[in-house]
């Protein structure tokens, strides 16, 4: 059951630093927490500049505009509930940004008819679901060589080849790992 309301989040890096988003409040959705999002950004380094990502399970779709606040070229997110979309392409109206994206899609089928590469992939899919087998097949030909590919999860998770881990962390109930291309992939 989904619950009505509004909820919200802070952007916590970038030229948007301080700027709160609002969000339907759904059940099922968990946005990355402030302490996750800088720990990420920090292993990233703040500086995204040129860089396209793609968040497949936007939810509030703060990682998104975390990109954009720290500079990327191009975020595109997609989700499953209309009004997520339709809050995300607001709060991009309101933040004058015209490198957003957002469009009210299945994952999988979403994935499978993607045809551009990006250099951040955020893979933030419902604790209920394990989409991870096929998922990371998905990803792999939509990631830049040189790109990483972001996961959070309810449990830690092993990335299968052409992948491999490049950093890891816990915070509560949520493993949150950053994978890349493994080296003799790149060679």
């Amino acid at each position: 059951m989904r619950r009505i309301g509004k909820s919200s989040l802070r952007i916590i890096g970038g030229t948007w630093r301080g700027r709160t988003i609002r969000f339907p409040v759904l059940s099922g959705v968990r946005p990355t927490p402030d302490r996750v999002r800088e720990t990420l950004f920090n292993w990233l380094g703040q500086d995204l500049t040129g860089w396209q990502t793609l968040e497949p399970y936007a939810g509030s779709g703060i990682l998104s505009l975390e990109a954009l606040s720290r500079g990327a070229a191009l975020a595109v997110a997609w989700d499953i509930d209309k009004r997520s979309m339709q809050a995300l392409t607001s709060t991009s109206i309101l933040l004058k940004t015209k490198y957003m994206e957002a469009h009210s899609q299945n994952a999988q089928a979403a994935l499978a008819q993607e045809k551009r590469r990006f250099d951040l992939i955020f893979l933030d899919p419902p604790f209920q679901e394990n989409p991870w087998p096929w998922l990371f097949g998905a990803c792999a030909p939509l990631l830049k060589p040189t790109g990483y590919l972001y996961a959070e999860a309810g449990m830690a998770l092993t990335p299968p080849a052409p992948f491999s881990a490049y950093r890891h962390g816990k915070a509560g109930q949520v493993h949150y790992h950053l994978f890349c291309f493994s080296a003799e992939e790149n060679d």
